[in-house]
């Protein structure tokens, strides 16, 4: 093979490796790093499971007229733990807010026409991270949209009453 012919060879050779190269993983990745939409459903869950696990919420409520409802307390979900009472239940109701797609942490917006009741003078307050965002919310029993809006969230919320 003359001179010329291995340089041609090689050439195509190093351009072939190039090509698959671009394709390959780095030598840096391992065998998990990869996206995970690439992953089937079955996986993707997991990635729930662990965005979960990152919940951690203080629950401080006052004024329920229920002695044992008030007080701090923290809840942890996935797993469960921290103070809370009522723990389990708490983390299966947002749970259940989160797979509606809802956030129970939004406030009422300006401007909504609510019914002019009062449910009482309890009032709450819930931060920290849920759905890995971070959350302030402040919770009252005021008027409709806000009764409506602390029932939506028992039992994070105790089920206070007027």
């Amino acid at each position: 093979m003359s001179r010329r012919s291995f340089l041609t060879v090689t050439a195509a050779f190093a351009a072939s490796l190039a090509a698959v190269a671009a394709f390959a993983p780095t030598a840096a990745a391992g065998p998990l790093d990869i996206a995970w939409t690439a992953l089937p459903p079955l996986f993707q869950g997991q990635e729930q499971e662990q965005q979960q696990a990152q919940d951690r919420l203080t629950v401080t409520v006052v004024d329920t007229n229920i002695t044992r409802a008030d007080g701090t307390y923290e809840l942890k979900c996935g797993p469960t733990g921290g103070t809370h009472p009522e723990a389990r239940s708490a983390c299966a109701r947002l749970d259940e807010l989160a797979g509606e797609g809802r956030d129970p942490f939004t406030p009422v917006p300006e401007g909504q026409m609510c019914t002019m009741q009062m449910g009482g003078p309890a009032t709450a307050r819930v931060t920290g991270t849920w759905q890995g965002r971070s959350v302030d919310a402040t919770f009252s029993r005021k008027n409709g949209c806000e009764i409506s809006r602390w029932q939506n969230l028992v039992p994070v919320l105790p089920a206070a009453t007027g």
